[in-house]
């Protein structure tokens, strides 16, 4: 008879053995992602928070933001805590960003069909603005070198990446991303002019998670997109559409929009994304796939007189839809000493370059910091079991810590985050983005992915040699 520890080593064992098998089978299952275009109040107030703070670094790189606004029917208001040389017409910011959306027009009466929701022209526009406090400016920043810069708050950030579609974002978000976006290129464009700025997105895949943890989407299960629009069969263009001095149309009924909406956003932007196969998702879209167009009815009364807004509060749109994980912490309004921010970029970079290299299939990064402290406290890594060759978990964790540093001095100077560029990532998602460099200032720089293919033919031994051989301990925390 055994005894009682050999007993529960042996159920362990075996635990552990139905536990393997059980990863190894393959396995059907459901995701969805949602995500909303630049007209949505939240995303407005993302768009406002980022435009201030692009507008201080403009003259300041060194500035301190964190701006927070807030928006309902005809007001917009930004507060928060910003020290900066730079002087601010705050007015002429939020303005400008309304303007930009589309937004021009308001009526207080929501009967009106005419009214879009807010007006750049009329709105109230109300700023409540301090300082930094000096209790964080001095464990934070002041008085330290660029690399001994401490965090500006402790937390945690996440990063992640796989290889079901060239840009290594999840199908799911990315189509619901970009569906939100060409509703916008379209109204813009004048090709649905009938379309008004706030609008959302759902997009629902059928998956298989194969035996070895990879996921690879299947078909398109379910779309769902409901967008604010001029009144059906009685708008005019030339009374929706500001400045427009062409041949006046009349809008088309709900039926003709909904049917316009599935070929000039659905499938034109279906057929403008690339599985990892090199096919278009068009190829997983058919008359399987379920449609909910404007699911409501009708959608005329929108912006902040339909919704109130505040700065971040679509945190799961800007980043991975619910693959992965989410600290918690927003972006928008936040200088690269807000590791919410800068951390959860270098997260996605190195997340994606492990991809990219191909290292794993699929991965997840995390961070942890302390408030005034310039090393990360906790680095973790989680490839799902795709980690490919002779390659562990604990060995891509140990390549991170020789091929990045995460300190967020370092990461501000390697992702150049003291520019201002930053308005441009309010919406759409802050990843999955073309990087590209305008006017010298290199937009979405941690999409980026580092080659670390050298690494692949490495097994545990040689990588451990290789982190004895670099100068991680300068970077992070033993």
């Amino acid at each position: 008879m055994l005894p009682a520890w050999g007993v529960a080593c042996g159920f362990c064992s075996k635990m552990a053995e139905q536990a393997s098998k059980k990863a190894k089978v393959e396995r059907v299952f459901l995701f969805s992602s949602e995500s909303v275009n630049e007209g949505h109040p939240d995303k407005l107030c993302d768009q406002v928070s980022d435009a201030v703070l692009d507008a201080c670094l403009v003259e300041d790189p060194k500035s301190k933001v964190a701006c927070e606004t807030a928006t309902k029917d005809n007001m917009v208001m930004v507060a928060g805590e910003i020290t900066t040389q730079a002087k601010l017409d705050y007015e002429k910011v939020v303005r400008g960003v309304v303007a930009k959306i589309g937004f021009d027009s308001y009526i207080d009466d929501l009967s009106s069909v005419d009214s879009k929701g807010l007006c750049h022209k009329t709105c109230e526009v109300l700023v409540r603005i301090n300082k930094q406090s000096p209790d964080i400016a001095g464990g934070v920043h002041v008085g330290k070198d660029e690399m001994d810069i401490g965090a500006g708050d402790q937390g945690i950030m996440f990063g992640y990446a796989s290889d079901e579609t060239e840009d290594c974002m999840p199908l799911t978000h990315s189509v619901a991303t970009k569906l939100g976006k060409k509703l916008t290129d379209v109204r813009k464009s004048g090709k649905l002019w009938w379309l008004r700025p706030d609008g959302k997105t759902q997009v629902t895949i059928e998956y298989v998670q194969k035996a070895d943890g990879s996921v690879e989407p299947q078909k398109f299960h379910t779309i769902v997109i409901s967008t604010q629009h001029a009144e059906p069969s009685k708008a005019t263009r030339c009374k929706e559409v500001a400045g427009y001095t062409g041949a006046d149309e009349t809008a088309p009924s709900m039926e003709e929009m909904n049917k316009a909406i599935v070929q000039e956003v659905i499938v034109a932007t279906l057929s403008e994304i690339k599985l990892k196969s090199g096919a278009n998702a068009l190829t997983l879209y058919g008359d399987f796939t379920h449609l909910h167009i404007n699911p409501s009815g009708k959608f005329i009364i929108g912006g902040p007189q339909g919704d109130a807004g505040l700065t971040g509060r679509k945190i799961i749109i800007d980043t991975y839809g619910g693959w992965g994980a989410h600290g918690g912490g927003a972006f928008s309004g936040k200088d690269p000493t807000k590791v919410d921010r800068s951390a959860a970029y270098i997260c996605r970079q190195m997340a994606k370059s492990v991809v990219k290299s191909g290292l794993s299939k699929r991965a997840l990064v995390q961070l942890s910091y302390a408030i005034g402290v310039a090393k990360p406290l906790s680095l973790f890594v989680e490839t799902y079991g795709t980690e490919q060759a002779a390659l562990t978990t604990d060995d891509i964790t140990n390549i991170v810590k020789i091929e990045f540093d995460c300190r967020p001095g370092a990461i501000a100077a390697s992702l150049s985050l003291c520019e201002p560029k930053y308005q441009e990532t309010a919406a759409y998602c802050h990843f999955g983005r073309e990087p590209v460099t305008k006017e010298g200032f290199k937009f979405f720089e941690w999409e980026n992915a580092k080659d670390l293919a050298k690494y692949k033919t490495m097994n545990s031994t040689e990588v451990t040699a290789a982190l004895k051989e670099s100068n991680y301990l300068s970077k992070w925390v033993d």
